[in-house]
C-alpha cells in the first residue's frame, strides 16, 4: 500500500513558515500584498478566489479583490493592471482564468508587469524557467516539487514521466524535474505506447483532466505518483486522474484527490507574492 503524501499537512507547515516571514518583512517595513482581478461570475473562480483572500489574511499578506463584471471591456480591464502595476502596496497581481470570450487572454497576460507575475505566465518569466534563472514558479508545479521534496524522495536520476503538456501545468512541471536532474518523458493525448512510457516512470505527474484514467497497470511498482487532476464525478465526488483505489496497490508514494496538490497551488501562490515584495524591495 502506497504512503499518502498529505497536502494538507505539507501545505500548512509552508504557510506557518510564510507567515513568519511576512513578520519579520512588516518588522522591516515590507508589506506584501496581492490583487485579484475577477471578470464575470463563473461560480468555480468565486471559490477559488474567495479562497485566495483567506489564505492571505492568514498568513498576514494584504489582498485586495477587484471584481468586474462580465460586460467588461477588454481595454478596460487592461487599464485597471496597468493601475495595479504602477502602485506600490500591491505587490503581485494575478487575473483568475478563465476570462469572459470576448477578452484576448494572452494580452491580458501580458499586460501584467513580470515583476508581479505571480501566477508565472508571463513570456518572460517562462523564459526564466526555461533556462533556470526565475523568481518566481507557476503555482502548481512548484507545489508540486515542494510535495515531493518535503516527503523526502530523491528527484536527482529518476526517471520522470509527466501526462499533458499545457502552459500552466504539464510544460513547466517538465522543466522543473529536468532542473532537479531527472530524465523527463512528456506525454500527451499522441503518444503512442503510453501505458508502457507510464511504466517506466519513477516519478509519475499526472495533469489531463481525464477522471481516473491512470490504472494500476500503468503504474511501475514503487513509483511516485502525484495526481493533479480535479474532476467531478456524476454523483458529484471529486477525484482526480488517477484511479487511487488500484494505483495506491502499488505506487510506494501517492497524493489523494482531494488533500494532495490541490491545497499547494494557493500556497505557492503566497510564497511567490512574497518573493516578488522582496525583489521589489531590495
Amino acid at each position: 500500500m502506497a504512503n499518502i503524501i498529505d497536502g494538507k499537512k505539507i501545505s500548512a507547515q509552508i504557510r506557518t513558515e510564510i507567515a513568519e516571514e511576512v513578520k519579520a518583512m512588516k518588522a522591516q517595513g515590507i508589506h506584501p500584498g496581492l490583487a485579484v482581478i475577477i471578470v464575470g461570475e463563473d461560480p468555480a473562480s468565486q471559490v477559488y478566489v474567495r479562497n485566495k483572500g483567506r489564505a492571505c489574511e492568514e498568513v498576514g499578506i494584504y489582498s485586495e479583490i477587484i471584481r468586474m463584471p462580465e460586460s467588461t471591456a477588454e481595454e478596460e480591464l487592461l487599464a485597471k493592471i496597468d493601475e495595479l502595476n504602477a502602485r506600490r502596496e500591491i505587490s503581485g497581481i494575478l487575473v483568475q482564468l478563465p476570462l469572459p470570450r470576448h477578452i484576448n487572454e494572452a494580452a491580458v497576460i501580458a499586460a501584467i508587469s513580470p515583476e508581479k507575475d505571480v501566477d508565472a505566465f508571463s513570456e518572460v518569466n517562462v523564459g526564466k524557467i526555461m533556462i533556470g534563472n526565475h523568481h518566481f514558479l507557476p503555482c502548481t508545479p512548484a507545489g508540486v516539487m515542494e510535495l515531493i521534496r518535503r516527503s523526502g524522495i530523491e528527484i536527482e536520476g529518476k526517471q520522470a514521466v509527466v501526462v499533458g503538456r499545457s502552459n500552466i501545468v504539464g510544460k513547466p512541471q517538465a522543466m522543473l524535474l529536468l532542473h532537479a536532474n531527472a530524465t523527463v518523458t512528456v506525454c500527451h493525448s499522441r503518444t503512442k505506447n503510453l501505458a508502457e512510457v507510464c511504466r517506466t516512470a519513477d516519478i509519475l505527474v499526472v495533469a489531463i483532466g481525464k477522471a481516473d484514467f491512470i490504472t494500476a497497470d500503468m503504474v511501475k511498482p514503487g513509483a511516485v505518483v502525484i495526481d493533479v487532476g480535479m474532476n467531478r464525478k456524476a454523483d458529484g465526488k471529486l477525484t482526480g486522474d488517477v484511479d487511487y483505489a488500484g494505483v495506491s496497490e502499488v505506487a510506494g508514494y501517492i497524493t489523494p484527490v482531494p488533500g494532495g496538490v490541490g491545497p499547494m497551488t494557493i500556497t505557492m501562490l503566497l510564497k511567490n507574492t512574497l518573493t516578488a515584495a522582496r525583489e521589489q524591495n531590495k
